[in-house]
């Protein structure tokens, strides 16, 4: 593979500050048909500026050009390949976005009186009908905005449940192969997490799920939260063994349902002793995600913990839908209005264009791509777990480090120069220089073998010549930058050259 086949017309751009000239402008404005105020008529001398924002002055032309040019710095799942484990960075079909702006969803406002939202309700109600279907549950809160909120919200119903049952209780386990927000989410309920190890086979065991509950005293043990399939990309095979467990004591299982992509049509997690899930909208079923949004965490639940949910709910009274908040044990509202809505429109037009045979056709070519990564990569980069994974695989820079001083981030850097965006790195932490990486059912075997071809050399060059490695990405505007004094020293404003000094 040859890394010049990704150079284009890259231009080097400034910041928009440092362009432009007095007195320009992109905009024109109507003359005024009243008189000017004056501000100082108006407000306080010390509630004006001393002077005028020092804002750019510049053209339409400038503007356009450089907000066009900055686009080109950027990868995206529309540009190239996007292997980031864990957040199932697949491709979002175009009807989705062309439903979610049609004017009776794009205009609608959440304080209009119900008899104008019908369309709106039918779509939540129906959603969450299609979410228990998938997931095997009761109900389905649709509010909450994200993965971590939707942990967050279940874990808030488990609290319920206990506290209405007379024991709060104190301890929530967190397997080491969980997702990171895990614990905070537990920590913010009130709860102590207590950590459990993986086994030999990167699993979780029954019998140390049993010794931890001991440990602590099974009856002050409110839940576990389990991700499954876990962040090495592996089945958690004694999942109904440990629920068994926990269900002994009076606790409940909480699974992580943000790696739904490798289970969707295959298993129904309501059905095999998970209490409480959250689905990811924005990944499993298809949302342009990044950025901090937009996202969507619906929780689904057992009969059990159904009161609790957050309220209000759609429910159908004959024919038209209504919002119910006479909830007396819910756990009240997660979340301004409903919901965000848009991705849930977008998620409801993916399902109903896979249907059933769809999704789980979707789980097979996720996982066969995954594991065909497995099985060619694994002669190079080193594999923890030799084990058939299910949506993504999670390499280790051990072995190359070793040989040639290469890590995982100049494997993740160098992957730039060749139009990949790198994968998820340094996560889990139970491996060593971790390379995370989910294909996702949407690529072709065509790109599949693409990767596998720049990955090998990458390998290659690690061998030959590590300094291109060290020193990668050299395809780009900006090369390998000081990650850690942007961390730890970060410039938040602009300051124009003239005032350096003085900053």
């Amino acid at each position: 593979m040859n890394p010049i086949e990704t150079r284009g017309i890259l231009y080097h751009e400034p910041l928009i500050f440092e362009l432009g000239a007095e007195g320009r402008s992109g905009a024109s404005l109507p003359k005024l048909e009243v008189e000017e105020a004056d501000p100082r008529d108006e407000f306080d001398s010390k509630q004006l500026r001393e002077k005028s924002p020092d804002l750019p002055e510049v053209s339409e032309v400038e503007v356009v050009r450089h907000y066009t040019r900055l686009s080109q710095w950027n990868h995206s799942i529309d540009a190239g390949f996007y292997p980031l484990g864990s957040c199932t960075m697949k491709h979002n079909p175009r009807i989705n976005e062309v439903t979610c702006r049609l004017p009776g969803f794009a205009d609608i406002h959440p304080y209009q009186d119900e008899s104008e939202l019908q369309g709106a309700m039918q779509i939540i109600w129906e959603l969450e009908r299609f979410l228990c279907e998938i997931g095997g549950f009761a109900r389905v809160s649709l509010q909450p905005a994200a993965g971590a909120h939707g942990e967050l919200t279940g874990l808030m119903m488990i609290r319920a449940h206990h506290v209405k049952n007379g024991n709060p209780r104190k301890w929530v386990l967190v397997p080491d192969s969980a997702h990171g927000t895990n614990p905070a989410s537990v920590t913010l309920n009130g709860y102590k997490p207590k950590q459990i190890a993986s086994g030999e086979e990167g699993i979780l065991r029954p019998e140390d799920v049993e010794r931890a509950m001991e440990e602590v005293g099974g009856d002050e043990v409110a839940a576990i939260m389990i991700t499954n399939p876990n962040t090495l990309g592996l089945f958690e095979t004694h999942i109904a063994e440990i629920a068994d467990i926990m269900h002994r004591y009076g606790a409940m299982v909480y699974m992580d349902g943000a790696n739904l992509n490798a289970l969707m049509g295959y298993l129904q997690p309501g059905k095999h002793g998970v209490d409480v899930m959250h689905y990811n909208l924005h990944k499993t079923f298809s949302t342009p995600h990044g950025g901090g949004g937009p996202g969507s965490g619906p929780v689904g639940v057992v009969e059990e913990l159904v009161p609790y949910l957050p309220r209000p709910t759609v429910e159908k009274e004959e024919e038209r839908f209504v919002w119910k908040f006479d909830r007396p044990l819910s756990i009240g509202r997660v979340r301004s209005f409903f919901g965000n809505f848009g991705v849930l429109v977008r998620a409801y037009t993916y399902i109903l264009e896979m249907g059933a045979k769809g999704l789980k056709e979707a789980t097979q070519l996720a996982v066969l791509n995954a594991n065909y990564v497995r099985v060619r990569l694994q002669g190079k980069y080193t594999l923890e777990y030799k084990r058939p994974c299910l949506h993504e695989v999670v390499f280790s820079d051990r072995e190359l480090k070793k040989e040639t001083g290469v890590t995982t981030m100049d494997i993740a850097k160098r992957l730039v120069d060749y139009g990949v965006h790198p994968p998820t790195v340094y996560f889990p932490l139970i491996v060593q220089g971790a390379l995370m990486i989910e294909p996702t059912e949407t690529e072709t075997p065509e790109e599949v073998e693409r990767f596998c071809n720049i990955m090998e050399s990458i390998f290659d060059e690690a061998k030959e010549n590590p300094d291109v490695l060290h020193s990668a990405p050299h395809n780009v505007g900006l090369s390998r930058l000081d990650e850690v004094q942007a961390a730890r020293r970060p410039k938040l404003r602009w300051v124009a050259k003239k005032d350096e000094k003085k900053a």
